[in-house]
């Protein structure tokens, strides 16, 4: 199956750049229909005509993004140059606490193809 999803530039470049190997994401009704083996297409944002194909390669859920952080290094999850609290705050200003709380989080490991 095939998923379509937007990411913002930075972000984009993380994934392109080989460092980000987890995106993270609410884990809602349109992220629970991800499974290990499907393909994701990532859209740059603004204009979304750059495009990045990826494969599922693990799904991670946890209750909150600050309990998923503890499993894994700022490398696999965005780049060196932000810290987790930083990431964290770029998530909670998309995803509150209450989101968080109400469906769960998943880290989709990902790989290009």
């Amino acid at each position: 199956m095939e998923h379509i999803l937007k990411l913002q530039p930075k972000y984009f470049d993380y994934i392109n750049n080989g460092t980000k190997r987890i995106e993270l994401r609410l884990y809602d009704e349109k992220r629970q229909k991800i499974n290990i083996g499907d393909t994701i297409i990532f859209q740059k944002e603004p204009e979304l005509e750059i495009i990045m194909k990826v494969k599922v390669i693990g799904i991670l859920r946890y209750n909150t993004f600050e309990d998923l952080f503890k499993d894994f290094d700022i490398e696999m999850l965005a780049d060196r140059s932000m810290s987790k609290q930083e990431l964290l705050n770029v998530l909670e200003e998309f995803y509150t606490p209450e989101k968080q709380e109400q469906y769960g989080v998943v880290g989709i490991r990902i790989e290009i193809i």
